[in-house]
């Protein structure tokens, strides 16, 4: 139950204020759609791409078992964080 727990923690807290929650915000702020078909599509989109992200850990875990998977995964979010702050600077104007 603690491994659920925390899985569960960790993905929640991740999912807080990305693009896919803020652009569901949207989809539901908008009164074209009503907010249960938005609840519905986005649930749906998230668990498919929870899907194929365990069928890629399960792939990577069996053929990648050398490889130190955590510090890769680390790395790649220390880029995209990077790759963030980058995009930001550029768009910035300067005095």
């Amino acid at each position: 139950m603690s491994q659920i727990l925390a899985i569960f923690a960790t993905v929640f807290l991740a999912e807080l204020g990305d693009k896919t929650q803020l652009a569901t915000v949207l989809f539901a702020a908008g009164k074209e759609t009503p907010a249960f078909t938005v609840f519905l599509a986005a649930a749906a989109a998230l668990v498919l791409s929870t899907a194929c992200a365990v069928a890629l850990g399960v792939a990577a875990e069996r053929y990648l078992a050398v490889l130190p998977l955590k510090l890769i995964a680390g790395a790649g979010f220390v880029v995209l964080g990077l790759w963030t702050i980058w995009d930001h600077m550029k768009s910035v104007p300067t005095a």
